[in-house]
């Protein structure tokens, strides 16, 4: 079995990145913060919040494909679903990890930017990593994905 990335552009550090980086630049031309007080407030608490489950999801993740001895690079055949763990409530805890660390960041330090960035980041993701991902564990597993992907939502929740 072949692999869904040969790229190594092709990976959840480049399609969240690159938009993060350019989040970054434009806030310190163009600063786009909330006003300070409660909503302020309110915001680095959850942006804490969003960026602890956000390392705990990736961290997990990584944890359950290195149990059961499965990549995370591209160009690596996956050989085994994982299906258990974080697994076993998100399809894609990393892409979603990615998403609550990039967005608690962007709320932590009160740069709107970084949220508005995050969603051209989103619709890369479907279309660069879930996609062909998908396409390539239908191809491998058939059925035993048809069972996964009827129970476990893309990023969260089960049927």
């Amino acid at each position: 079995m072949d692999s869904a990335h040969k790229s190594h552009w092709e990976t959840s550090e480049v399609i969240f990145g690159i938009p993060l980086l350019v989040s970054v630049i434009v806030q310190f031309v163009i600063p786009f913060s909330l006003p300070g007080g409660l909503l302020r407030l309110a915001s680095v608490i959850g942006g804490i919040a969003l960026i602890a489950i956000g390392v705990a999801l990736i961290s997990l993740a990584r944890r359950e494909f290195a149990q059961f001895s499965q990549p995370t690079d591209p160009g690596h055949p996956t050989t085994r679903m994982v299906t258990t763990g974080v697994f076993a409530i998100s399809r894609n805890p990393i892409y979603l990890g990615a998403v609550c660390f990039i967005a608690g960041l962007g709320l932590a330090v009160n740069w709107l930017w970084v949220l508005i960035f995050l969603l051209p980041s989103l619709v890369a993701c479907y279309y660069v990593l879930i996609a062909p991902e998908e396409k390539y564990l239908l191809a491998g597993f058939g059925e035993q994905y048809r069972l996964y992907t009827a129970a476990v939502h893309r990023w969260l929740g089960r049927s």
